[in-house]
């Protein structure tokens, strides 16, 4: 195989063979494919595309690079979920117990934040001892006797993956869907689960801008699923607004815990329950009338509240956090944004809380930079909600006082406000099974 060839044929629109890909993928893991033609190679795929078959190879190509589960270790209940990155996502702290109550098996790797998207290891974290690495042994063992651990990703995991999004993040081929798709996938495939559930998010905050364009990408990684033999099913969400009222970690934290004790924010508990029915439908094998009942019995039962306080002492977290949270510690300063004017708040995006958030510490510009666990951004008012002017609409928070006033100015700008009632956003665009 030369290398040279596949870019030309790429470049001119040709399909390439598995057995091509499958090479290529190989030796650029191993180390024996420059970056520069590498480079070139991705750059013909963001302009040409790829078809579904080449899509779906290369997702296996880069699945079969380094370590893998088989699909029977955790056996048919096991189940995934997956978002696409979001702000004030806290989703899979609910869904998770919710699901490993329902008899279901949830044995999950998740990533840490970076930029203003957060992440659920960064988040479990926030509980004192909980351990985010397991030994495969470990990682094995409590998902048998608990049907539930969520750890860390491994670094033997799909590292062509890893080796690709870098060279993709500095040669401006991050936006290309079969890339995208293909490096989302491959991991999940790895991961060994029976059955996945994807989280799309569009809007503001999220990578996917339009809800077009995050239904062809929820369409090409469930087309990817099925012909690996998973069960997968995807909802289109919107981010055009961070989901709940909290973002930053401990915050967020304490906002799952409100919602698994039957309180909470309604569009975040809507978001869980829709995902939890997906992912009992498709581990379960249940219809979705019958798997969305079993979902909000057991939140509203407190079954799921019970079951994530036994995830957290089984990771090593010490779990009279959960049961009270006002244990966890605050931040050293905070500062309220009032309102401008009477009215109703318009908009509030999302992109731009979660970039504020950050800039208070609550996520990281760089994945080896420190978090502030305490910062973050509470918003007392979303868009809809009626606004006295003087009254508080945000409450931020951090270690660095410093911050706190240029992360205000960026949610000022993030906030906009009407004389007249706006009209309620969807909160999911689409549901694909």
């Amino acid at each position: 195989m030369r290398v040279y060839d596949l870019i030309e044929k790429k470049k001119h629109g040709k399909a390439l063979e598995q057995q091509e890909i499958n090479e290529l993928i190989q030796a650029y893991t191993a180390g024996k494919i420059p970056d520069y033609q590498m480079s070139a190679f991705l750059m013909a795929v963001y302009f040409r595309g790829m078809t579904d078959k080449e899509t779906f190879d290369l997702t296996g190509a880069m699945e079969c690079s380094g370590d893998r589960i088989s699909p029977d270790t955790f056996g048919p209940r096991s189940v995934d979920k997956h978002s696409t990155g979001g702000v004030g996502d806290k989703t899979t702290l609910i869904v998770a117990p919710i699901v490993a109550a329902a008899g279901g098996i949830v044995a999950k790797m998740s990533g840490r934040g970076l930029g203003h998207t957060g992440g659920t290891v960064d988040k479990l974290e926030s509980f004192p001892g909980f351990r985010t690495s397991l030994s495969p042994d470990d990682f094995a063992n409590q998902v048998q006797k608990h049907g539930i651990a969520v750890i860390g990703q491994s670094a033997d995991l799909a590292p062509a993956d890893k080796k690709l999004y870098a060279l993709r993040d500095v040669t401006a081929t991050v936006d290309s869907i079969p890339l995208i798709a293909s490096s989302i996938m491959c991991k999940k495939l790895a991961a060994g689960t029976r059955s996945i559930v994807l989280d799309v998010k569009c809007g503001a905050g999220a990578f996917m801008q339009t809800p077009e364009a995050a239904r062809e990408l929820a369409q090409l990684m469930v087309r990817i699923g099925q012909a690996h033999h998973r069960h997968t099913a995807a909802i289109i969400s919107n981010m055009d607004i961070p989901l709940g009222h909290a973002v930053g970690n401990i915050l967020e934290v304490k906002e799952a815990i409100e919602v698994l004790r039957g309180k909470g924010p309604q569009d975040l508990r809507e978001v869980c329950l829709q995902l939890a029915t997906l992912m009992i439908a498709l581990s379960l094998q249940k219809e979705q009338d019958e798997a969305a009942t079993l979902a909000r019995d057991i939140l509203d039962s407190g079954h799921a509240y019970e079951k994530f306080c036994q995830w957290i002492a089984a990771q090593g977290g010490d779990v009279s956090f959960a049961r009270d949270p006002e244990k966890f510690p605050k931040a050293a300063h905070s500062a309220a944004l009032c309102a401008p004017c009477d009215g109703y708040m318009l908009s509030c995006n999302a992109g731009a809380i979660g970039n504020a958030a950050t800039l208070l510490g609550a996520g990281r510009a760089t994945k080896d930079a420190a978090i502030d666990h305490t910062a973050g951004i509470v918003l007392l008012k979303k868009p809809g909600d009626a606004v006295v002017k003087g009254e508080t609409v945000a409450q931020l928070y951090t270690s660095q006082e410093e911050l706190l006033s240029p992360a205000a100015i960026r949610i000022e700008e993030a906030l906009t406000y009407t004389a007249e009632r706006p009209l309620t956003q969807k909160l999911i665009y689409d549901i694909l099974i």
